[in-house]
């Protein structure tokens, strides 16, 4: 019989132990960062009806990207892509039960049909983080806030991440100004999204072919004004929003928040602010992840509009992050006594002490592999733990038993009752 792969499912990833130190360093952090500013955790099944992604999602997610599946009653199911629709009907679905401002994160993790590329695989985590039933420009400069938090929690620096900010209400505003057609628009925005992974060249001529030359003309002389697009329609409520947001931000400190007048994000669902990070060394230049206000998306499970804004930040992204600038946690120590026993040794005393450590609040391991002393001490490096603890019949009779220090090799001779001090 031929023997199965013991790679995982390709785009996927094993987390072994070692994995696991960091990814809970990863996930333990951004909990800690977001319970700090008020914002409470909910969950969901991986599964939804894949009508929620037709609407307000984009079409090459839905079309190209997602795993979807007929169930056995006939249901058409999809692994969820994202988090967004399935937040947007948990909140839509008990809205009344809520005190504005409504504060929610979840670190679900998410499914993609795509090329698997650094940055980029099939199954990743990400912490959603959102703000519901608040139309502010508070409520988006908080997000903002939060998300560059985060980044500084992580050990970056201001100048090792740049925040690039855009409005799709006033990109609608502006491109509308200039005569383009609903229908045009949708996919001049998706255009826009790939700006960044394609020469400008390509750019260029991508927007020449779906537009026509006069008007792509005038949106690429336009837009590579930068800033200045901000102050040619004065009276646009949208780019006054937009302003309002940066000014707030720059008011708290920020010196790392630029206006990028191209940034739309990929979502269709978008309609006001968005937001992306970006990483400043070179060598991994990049968007490590963003989000945006989304009022509308409620609309699609009930006759209100509810106001929301948020991001989603993936773990790969972010540990690619910490690897580029050197900011990986050193390693956690998982055992704090690993307790090797000689032999001829009883081992259910062995046990009675052990547990006697445990209920003091220790994290005790023991060998029961039946090897020799010396084989047992020879691997200790691979055991993840802090003391090792030896036990022979001798040192159970005397009631004395020798600590060492993995890490420096110090040794001290100690009785049950001095253990947890000398650990502690």
């Amino acid at each position: 019989m031929k023997k199965l792969s013991t790679e995982p499912y390709k785009g996927t990833r094993d987390f072994y132990p070692e994995n696991m130190r960091l990814q809970n360093y990863i996930f333990d952090t951004m909990k800690s960062v977001v319970e700090k500013y008020g914002y409470q955790e909910y969950t969901a099944s991986i599964m939804e009806e894949s009508d929620i992604y037709r609407a307000k999602t984009g079409e090459e997610i839905v079309n190209e990207q997602t795993y979807s599946f007929v169930d056995r009653g006939g249901r058409e199911v999809t692994l969820r892509p994202e988090m967004t629709q399935t937040v947007a009907r948990m909140i839509s679905s008990k809205w009344q039960d809520y005190p504005t401002p409504v504060r929610w994160y979840s670190i679900p993790n998410l499914f993609r049909y795509e090329k698997p590329q650094k940055g980029r695989l099939r199954e990743h985590f990400q912490l959603n983080a959102d703000i519901f039933g608040i139309a502010s420009p508070f409520a988006d400069a908080e997000i903002i806030f939060l998300a560059s938090t985060l980044m500084k929690n992580f050990g970056a620096k201001e100048a090792d991440f740049e925040i690039r900010i855009n409005s799709r209400e006033f990109l609608n505003d502006f491109v509308g100004s200039l005569g383009l057609k609903e229908e045009d628009r949708i996919k001049f925005y998706r255009l826009l999204d790939k700006k960044d992974k394609i020469s400008e060249e390509d750019f260029k001529s991508s927007v020449k072919n779906l537009l026509g030359g006069d008007i792509a003309n005038k949106l690429m002389e336009k837009f590579y004004f930068g800033e200045a697009i901000l102050t040619m329609m004065p009276e646009s409520s949208a780019a006054k929003y937009l302003n309002s947001v940066i000014d707030i931000l720059k008011d708290l400190g920020f010196k790392n928040i630029k206006f990028s007048p191209t940034l739309t994000r990929g979502f269709d669902y978008y309609t006001g602010i968005v937001f992306e990070v970006f990483d400043t060394d070179k060598s991994n230049s990049r968007s490590l992840f963003g989000g945006g206000r989304y009022d509308k998306l409620s609309d699609n499970f009930i006759d209100q509009s509810i106001p929301a804004v948020g991001f989603g930040m993936g773990d790969v992204t972010t540990k690619d992050f910490l690897e580029t600038h050197k900011l990986l946690p050193e390693r956690n120590l998982d055992i704090d006594i690993y307790i090797v026993v000689a032999g001829e040794t009883d081992l259910v005393s062995v046990y009675r002490i052990a547990d006697k450590l445990r209920e003091e609040g220790l994290r005790v391991a023991i060998d029961i592999s039946d090897k020799k002393l010396p084989d047992q001490l020879k691997v200790l490096d691979k055991r993840n733990a802090k003391f090792v603890l030896v036990v022979g019949s001798k040192e159970l009779e005397d009631k004395k038993f020798v600590l060492r220090n993995i890490k420096t090799r110090e040794e001290k001779q100690v009785s049950l009752d001095q253990i947890v001090g000398e650990i502690k």
